[in-house]
């Protein structure tokens, strides 16, 4: 008999997960605890911006023309346990109120749920982002619960899910990480995957504790390299240098290479900057904090970025916000997302209004989502209509569309034409060509 899989949680990576694992053939049944996300979902809508997903949803949701059915939703845990042999936990892990911690209150009430209603073998897989050490103690609750007993097994299944690439990511994986404590659930999690294993996908097969940590660790690499070149352009605002031209040169060399070397505000998001302070905090917690004080430092120059692109556009405005109106284009963390949760653009533009500016924000895909965080800033329907009467322009989400911008067509409608690269990402001569002044931070003025 075929695998039937459930997806318990059914945000940004349950949602995608339900409706790839429907893609690979398998009949699926996600759960969440809000009916009204489950009533979305059924519609085929997804409640977050992400290429490509409503289509794939609306291919497998039943009661779609040409849908295979396969895809369905619901509230009932009892459903769930009695549907699933394979039971993906993909619900949030926050970082606490106040604290570097991870909160793991969503995946414990999840293991909960589910394990009392687990009468039947099962696998139930881990692929929330949690502190080294969970999976064994999640492991010894479910044993302790579930009424199959040692017939339900626990793995983890760490997702690695880039934001505006999350269905290729997850149908097309650049690697499968499983860790097990069985050769059955090994097994198991072949058959999941057997479709992307096929294709080559390597299938690395650990312990719990190295599963857990290959997330974070993997994100704390990333953060180190956006931090690492951000660094480097606070000595080259020094030395007079140019970042850009920086890592270009040292991008060439293998072992370094150039993916994100880009200097700009920095990183943000969902995962980043809550994973490597959940990561720090468990290390404390193991004894291990001296191993990761460098990420402190990263965190660090992280968020110096945004104070130092508040103080540039300040500098631009002549010293001060106040009566100076400043035109923000970029809300979304990352472009290709509608994800604003701890967007470095949305920062500066919110640091800047508290000291006077006024502040009109674009972005193509997260307005309704920067209207909820920051309400009393200004929002515009274009770029054009962001733009008009500004005294500086400050590009803070790298959007292609913002890329594509005509920059004489930009400079009719501005007060003065200035604009800060945030993102490092526009060509300064198309825009200097244009009678614009151009600046970047860690890149030289003219």
């Amino acid at each position: 008999m075929p695998l039937k899989i459930t997806v318990i949680g059914t945000g940004y990576l349950g949602a995608t997960h339900a409706a790839a694992m429907a893609e690979l053939g398998f009949e699926v049944l996600g759960l969440d605890v809000l009916p009204e996300k489950i009533e979305m979902l059924a519609r085929g809508e997804v409640p977050m911006y992400e290429p490509g997903l409503d289509e794939l949803l609306r291919a497998h949701v039943a009661g779609f023309e040409g849908s295979s059915g396969r895809l369905r939703f619901t509230t009932d845990w009892a459903e769930v346990a009695e549907f699933g042999d394979v039971h993906f936990l993909c619900v949030n892990t926050p970082q606490k109120h106040g604290e570097y911690a991870c909160d793991m209150s969503y995946v414990d009430s999840a293991v909960e749920s589910l394990s009392e209603h687990l009468r039947r073998p099962a696998l139930v897989v881990g692929k929330s982002t949690v502190p080294v050490g969970s999976a064994d103690r999640l492991a010894a609750r479910i044993a302790e619960l579930a009424p199959a007993g040692a017939d339900v097994e626990l793995a983890w299944n760490p997702e690695f899910l880039r934001e505006g690439f999350a269905v290729e990511d997850t149908l097309h994986p650049d690697r499968i990480v499983v860790g097990v404590r069985s050769e059955h659930a090994e097994k198991v999690l072949r058959d999941v995957y057997a479709k992307p294993l096929a294709e080559g996908s390597p299938f690395v097969v650990t312990d719990f504790p190295t599963a857990e940590l290959v997330k974070t660790a993997a994100n704390s690499f990333l953060a180190t390299k956006v931090s690492f070149i951000n660094a480097m352009a606070e000595v080259c605002e020094a030395a007079g240098g140019d970042v850009a031209k920086l890592a270009e040169a040292i991008g060439h060399d293998d072992r370094i290479g150039r993916k994100f070397l880009r200097s700009g505000i920095g990183f943000g998001g969902g995962c980043l900057p809550k994973d490597i302070r959940a990561f720090m905090a468990r290390a404390g917690e193991l004894g291990a904090s001296q191993a990761l004080m460098f990420l402190r430092e990263i965190d660090s120059i992280n968020m110096r970025r945004r104070a130092a692109m508040v103080e540039l556009a300040r500098e631009a405005v002549g010293g001060g916000f106040l009566g100076k109106r400043v035109a923000v284009l970029g809300a979304a963390f990352k472009p290709d997302s509608d994800d604003v949760r701890d967007s470095p653009a949305l920062n500066v533009a919110g640091q800047i209004h508290l000291q006077g500016g006024q502040v009109t924000v674009y972005d193509p895909k997260a307005m309704a989502n920067a209207r909820k965080v920051f309400p009393t800033l200004g929002y515009a329907d274009s770029a054009r209509d962001a733009v008009r009467g500004a005294d500086v322009v400050l590009h803070l989400t790298e959007w292609r569309a913002f890329r594509d911008l005509d920059p004489a067509e930009l400079g009719d409608v501005v007060a003065q034409r200035v604009i800060l690269d945030g993102r490092n990402a526009l060509d300064p001569a198309r825009w200097r060509a244009a009678g614009w002044t151009y600046r970047a931070m860690g890149r030289p003025a003219a």
